[in-house]
């Protein structure tokens, strides 16, 4: 679990540095991480929060206890993990200054239960920093993996897919009838890192659900589709390592007073912009 971890904080290395200047963490804001894993983005929160404090919560027990190690071995005494599904988790109410996610939000089953819960924990005039993932024909790191191993098929663009936040308009009527208010957009461009060589990001990838589900959905020889990966990853390999370029989100919104009911939906709150970020 340690090299899972080590591998997702430098393949997102380059958008974690997006995340943490959007954040904009204050030294006494309480700060709540979704979907954190091993804490990294929590970690940095807490660092600057030292007045205040940062929680992350995710699903799996196996990284939040890297987290947690990771946090006592760097001596923050103001960061905590929780284990579970922020779409119900019970969280203390109007409790949180900023929610931030790294690629922790788009899995909910039921994205817009999730983002009224989320919005119960946070006070009026929250802030939310989240990043997500554009649609899947902006991320040359799936598309082209997926159809190395499994050509003619696709991930699937609805609920518990990675680019289920993709589409702008629909994640701000969510985050609207949540409660959310002032929402934009930033696009950021950033290439994610596999490995510093093919040899390293063909073991890593290997064991990666994104993998794993290709291999299910083709009848072919496994071996095949794997040598076609190699190659793949060959193709991609640059003087800074295996590199695929990435598109994303940075999503940013303020928690209105009220939580919107269907029917009173206030577009005229509602500014959505697009904004180019090079990377």
């Amino acid at each position: 679990m340690l090299d899972r971890a080590d591998f997702y904080d430098a393949e997102l290395k380059r958008h974690n540095e997006h995340l943490r200047a959007a954040a904009r963490v204050g030294v006494r804001d309480r700060v709540l991480d979704v979907g954190c894993g091993a804490g990294q983005s929590t970690r940095d929160a807490a660092r600057v929060a030292v007045e205040g404090n940062a929680m992350g919560v995710d699903t799996s027990p196996d990284m939040l206890e890297v987290a947690r190690r990771r946090s006592n071995e760097a001596g923050l005494r103001n960061v905590a993990f929780e284990q579970g599904d922020a779409q119900h988790h019970a969280f203390p109410a109007a409790s949180f200054d900023l929610c931030i996610s790294r690629f922790g939000v788009m899995f909910f089953a039921d994205p817009a239960a999730a983002f009224a819960n989320i919005a119960r924990a946070m006070r009026p005039g929250a802030r939310l920093v989240w990043m997500v993932w554009q649609s899947q024909e902006r991320n040359a790191w799936s598309g082209a993996i997926r159809q190395a191993l499994a050509p003619g098929t696709a991930v699937s663009a609805g609920a518990l897919s990675p680019f289920s936040l993709g589409d702008p308009t629909i994640v701000t009527e969510l985050l609207s009838r949540a409660g959310f208010v002032s929402i934009d957009f930033t696009d950021v461009q950033e290439p994610v890192f596999y490995g510093p060589d093919a040899d390293s990001a063909f073991d890593a990838l290997i064991n990666l659900y994104l993998v794993k589900d290709a291999l299910m959905r083709t009848d072919e020889a496994p071996d095949k589709a794997l040598q076609r990966l190699r190659a793949l990853l060959e193709s991609h390999m640059t003087t800074e390592g295996v590199l695929f370029e990435s598109r994303a989100w940075i999503i940013t919104a303020d928690r209105g007073e009220r939580p919107r009911r269907p029917g009173d939906l206030d577009r005229r709150a509602i500014s959505t912009r697009f904004i180019r970020r090079k990377g």
